[in-house]
């Protein structure tokens, strides 16, 4: 493949063997580094704080594939691993101006504070069920497996009006479908299986409409704002997709560094810190979200002392972003709950590509993490920190597995 530029591309490790490290040389390559995705894609990424906020709200970078240089001239091929990602369908990922607005306003009409706030009982109804599903004596489990996967799933599946009986077949498609080892063969099988599931969930709504957000778009699909059925189907996998996937690694992330700084954990404990500081500092310093995957520019956009050029992509790097030093001051690559001032991160995205489902994602946390913790107090890692192992996904900040322990006293 042709590049765009002469310097020396940092390849993103597709095993996720040291992302901190990896993080931190992204950092230090400038604000615009050269990069190589997995399958040796050439694109540009965006990794200091600053410019990720101007340039997120830059017109001149789209969403469109179609201005993609390296799309144009054929060199990605329709098996490559991350395509699901990069063009995943329309919906309000891929789309910008008016489509977007419209898009994103519908999906906003059904994530409104108040709608998020009536899960709460539901969503706590789903922590407690799974804490008293968990061994009480001292064992070791895989807090992933047994609670922090399946309470975003449950949620969303709810939200989104997704029969139960399909969740488990959902978690196979999602791992193959965010994983940078899935086999090129099943690459197009997988997106094709996962479109089936959302269209006939779609096509059950049509028939039984329900108190859902898929009911909700579809009505909407028959007033003036009219969806077509791909942006319904596509919004549909891009909200299960995203609003599972960021709360697991939210969870997941806080339990490792509460366990990595018991002296952090025991404030929080104690009333001395806030439940809520412990959620922003887990979403600043360990972003659930490693690399936003992909915009493209329509002409050539300074940035530092380099140029993103016409016809390139861009992805933002949130895991290089969330501890920028220049932003978070010369304390930003270590897990503070007490840091002040707080400079506001921008790991859900900044202005109009926010993500929607920030509220709720923040809301499983608040209810999850203070259930978690006043059952078992004393939980610690059952593994050193070392161990922990990131699985194959250059978009998320996830764990194959985090086993603890369960002690209550």
């Amino acid at each position: 493949m042709t590049t765009s530029t002469e310097q020396t591309r940092i390849a993103l490790d597709p095993f996720v063997t040291d992302l901190d490290g990896e993080s931190a040389r992204l950092r230090a390559a400038g604000p615009l580094a050269a990069v190589e995705l997995p399958g040796g894609v050439p694109v540009w990424a965006v990794t200091h704080h600053a410019e990720a906020k101007r340039l997120l709200t830059d017109p001149r970078l789209v969403k469109d594939i179609n201005v993609w240089g390296a799309w144009q001239r054929g060199e990605i091929p329709a098996d490559w691993p991350l395509i699901g990602l990069a063009n995943p369908g329309r919906s309000m990922l891929t789309v910008d101006g008016a489509d977007h607005r419209r898009l994103r306003t519908l999906v906003a009409q059904a994530l409104t504070p108040r709608r998020v706030e009536q899960m709460r009982e539901r969503i706590t109804d789903l922590t407690r069920n799974l804490l008293d599903g968990l061994p009480q004596t001292g064992e070791v489990v895989d807090l992933k497996a047994e609670f922090a996967y399946p309470l975003p799933m449950y949620v969303i599946a709810d939200l989104m009006g997704i029969e139960e009986a399909r969740l488990p077949r959902l978690k196979v498609l999602f791992e193959k479908f965010f994983s940078t080892q899935t086999p090129p063969h099943e690459v197009v099988a997988t997106l094709t299986e996962l479109a089936g599931i959302m269209g006939e969930t779609v096509a059950g709504k049509r028939e039984q409409p329900g108190d859902d957000l898929t009911s909700a778009l579809i009505a909407a699909s028959d007033g003036g704002d009219r969806l077509t059925d791909e942006e319904i189907v596509s919004t549909l996998q891009l909200m299960v997709a995203a609003g599972h996937e960021t709360t697991i690694s939210l969870i997941v992330n806080a339990v490792v560094n509460l366990s990595a700084h018991p002296e952090q954990r025991a404030l929080v404990l104690e009333g001395k810190a806030e439940w809520s500081a412990v959620i922003e500092e887990t979403l600043r310093h360990s972003t659930p979200t490693s690399h936003v995957l992909i915009r493209f520019a329509t002409e050539d956009i300074p940035v530092g002392d380099r140029t993103l050029p016409a016809g390139d992509a861009l992805i933002i790097s949130y895991g290089a972003i969330g501890r920028d030093e220049q932003a978070h001051g010369p304390t930003a690559g270590e897990f503070d709950i007490t840091r002040t001032p707080v400079t506001r991160h921008i790991s859900f995205g900044h202005g109009p590509h926010v993500c929607p489902g920030a509220a709720l994602s923040r809301l499983e946390a608040q209810v999850a993490l203070p259930a978690l913790y006043e059952r078992f107090p004393a939980l610690d890692l059952a593994v050193p920190v070392t161990e922990l192992r990131h699985k194959p996904v250059v978009t998320q900040n996830d764990l194959f597995e985090l086993p603890v322990t369960l002690t209550a006293r």
